[in-house]
């Protein structure tokens, strides 16, 4: 089996689990989520990989994190993620990329990933729910973080906070590659 195919079966088995232990019909989380009814029985059913837009859509609505809608089983309570078992989510022809490094639910989800921007790109996020924040540190390059129409210039060596409830964009507007770390909190409320 592919690392596809196992990434799809276990996103299937882990969102109807998620779905089921939250005690929400399809029609509910298709509402949560703001994706149809026929793209999560899809899903479910092992029968589409879906954008990373749409796996963030539904772990947000779970109110689980992507690491959990992706993990292949269960783990133990100690979890060490070697880094050709990190999951590279996002890239571009440029060589952009964000790649999920470790996560957890801690009361609700808690995820770090490792960005890398080259000149040029950027990545644009929907509004998280509310009470979500991110932290991020800048190792490379300046970011432009973009939070509700603002812009925040963030050279290397710095790091910043916001609250993600709003959309926001991380781009690269330099001439060099931009290398950054990040941790999402996402609250979950049952």
């Amino acid at each position: 089996m592919s690392d596809l195919d196992l990434l799809t079966q276990s996103l299937a088995r882990n969102v109807k689990r998620w779905r089921t232990e939250r005690g929400f019909t399809l029609d509910a989380l298709a509402s949560r989520a703001g994706v149809s009814r026929g793209m999560l029985i899809q899903i479910e059913q092992a029968r589409t990989n879906p954008s990373v837009g749409t796996v963030v859509k539904i772990a947000d609505a779970l109110g689980v994190s992507i690491t959990t809608l992706l993990d292949y089983e269960s783990g133990p309570s100690v979890r060490i993620v070697p880094p050709d078992q990190a999951v590279r989510l996002w890239s571009t022809e440029r060589g952009s990329s964000s790649t999920l490094l470790a996560g957890t639910e801690a009361p609700g989800p808690l995820e770090m990933w490792s960005w890398h921007l080259m000149p040029g790109d950027g990545s644009s996020s929907d509004p998280h729910p509310a009470g979500t924040h991110e932290l991020i540190h800048v190792t490379a390059g300046t970011l432009t973080l973009v939070v509700d129409g603002a812009e925040h210039p963030v050279p290397a060596g710095h790091s910043v906070s916001f609250e993600a409830s709003t959309s926001h964009t991380y781009r690269n507007d330099g001439t060099e590659p931009v290398e950054m770390t990040m941790a999402i909190s996402v609250p979950f409320e049952r």
